[in-house]
């Protein structure tokens, strides 16, 4: 099978990784690795697609105006499986499917997961934007949909903010119960999706025989990892010790987030070691950060400098801390590819990070004080998803 030409074996970008940065340690838990056939195997799913999403929108947008589609799918979602005949039948079909609970989900599993991220805290969100979000500005290819649409012209704080948001509701209690809130917006998210989509194929410009699919399952499975795996390796590198059923469960959580949006489950790990595997398999074919990219990862770097800080030196403080936490976790070659500064303050994550591994020794001796922590750091992520929603909402304000 003829692949895209973003296919770029090995990559750039995230051999050395494997060689020399973070991603050395995760090797060494993979008794082989994948061979550059099965990596050609895997990028096939490049051609790949959420067909019955894509058929959702096609219908919806039929009969429903653009600014009523979301009112459209909150009352979809709000009436489950008993949505009247006038509802798209591809829509009422997506809702059977997601409401029938997959045989291998386990509920206390899936929990011990999102007990797990609500109990990263502040350090959590530090991770996912310095390090998932950051890191993942070292593709070109997986951040082209974004510039089709529009992510520049948005700005970073918007993106930012939004993945945030779908990340908290996710991530709460219960969250994923039919009708609750985190599931609805899991359900959303994959119509998004397949608007985007949609849309891209539309765009004459749009390179599929570059590019492959917008928003293909190859890429979804991707960025799946990097809520799950990534995430992991990133709460481990400053201080982190979860435990093994802590591990067991942030996989099956994300696995399960994955099968809402879309991903077929046979393409989602189960464990640690199948993610590994998977990761090296996307990485390793992923071209080098461009223009587009490099701007995506500038726009990122500069989101402190928006915020309501006082002072001007606090904004300034606040993003050097990021650039310290950019290079503590990318490394110098991967920040200075993305034209990111280097800063004395990538020594401040070791200062983080050996008092985090101090505050484990506890958690681990007692439920009580676990219980204790969670909610505590679970406050500090809601404040600061609601300062970064005020925030957005006070800069649209700004340019109206």
């Amino acid at each position: 099978m003829k692949l895209p030409s973003r296919y770029t074996y090995p990559s750039p970008s995230f051999a050395p990784y494997w060689k020399t940065g973070r991603g050395v340690n995760l090797l060494h838990k993979l008794p082989n690795l994948p061979s550059e056939k099965a990596i050609k195997e895997a990028a096939s799913q490049l051609w790949e697609k959420d067909i019955l999403a894509d058929k959702v929108v096609e219908e919806l947008f039929t009969s429903v105006n653009f600014k009523d589609v979301k009112n459209t799918l909150n009352q979809a979602l709000s009436a489950g499986l008993n949505n009247p005949e006038t509802v798209p039948a591809s829509l009422r079909k997506l809702l059977a499917e997601v409401h029938q609970t997959p045989e291998w989900l386990n509920e206390e599993l899936l929990e011990k997961g999102a007990s797990f991220c609500r109990r990263s805290g502040a350090l959590g969100l530090i991770v996912l934007r310095n390090y998932c979000l950051m890191g993942g500005y070292e593709s070109s290819a997986i951040n082209k949909p974004l510039i089709y649409t529009g992510a520049l012209k948005k700005g970073a704080s918007k993106r930012m903010a939004e993945t945030v948001e779908f990340w908290i509701e996710v991530t709460d209690k219960n969250a994923l119960q039919k009708r609750n809130q985190g599931f609805k917006s899991a359900i959303t998210l994959r119509i998004m999706h397949a608007l985007a989509r949609v849309y891209i194929q539309k765009v004459p410009t749009w390179e599929t025989n570059t590019w492959g699919i917008p928003l293909n399952q190859a890429d979804m499975v991707a960025t799946n990892l990097g809520f799950s795996l990534v995430f992991l390796e990133g709460l481990r590198a400053v201080g982190f010790r979860p435990s093994s059923e802590e591990v067991k469960g942030l996989f099956h959580f994300w696995k399960y987030i994955g099968f809402l949006i879309g991903i077929p489950a046979e393409l989602l790990p189960n464990t640690e070691e199948q993610a590994i595997e998977a990761l090296y398999k996307w990485t390793m074919t992923q071209p080098a950060a461009d223009n587009d990219t490099k701007a995506l990862a500038h726009s990122l770097m500069l989101v402190p400098l928006d915020t309501p800080l006082r002072f001007y030196w606090q904004r300034v403080l606040l993003m050097k801390i990021n650039l310290g936490f950019n290079h503590f976790f990318l490394g110098k070659r991967a920040c200075t590819t993305m034209g990111l500064p280097n800063t004395p303050l990538k020594y401040f994550p070791y200062f983080v990070k050996s008092i985090k591994r101090f505050q484990e020794v506890f958690i681990k001796r007692s439920q009580r004080y676990y219980a204790v922590s969670e909610a505590k750091e679970r406050k500090e992520q809601v404040f600061i998803k609601d300062r970064f929603l005020e925030e957005i909402k006070r800069m649209e304000k700004a340019k109206v």
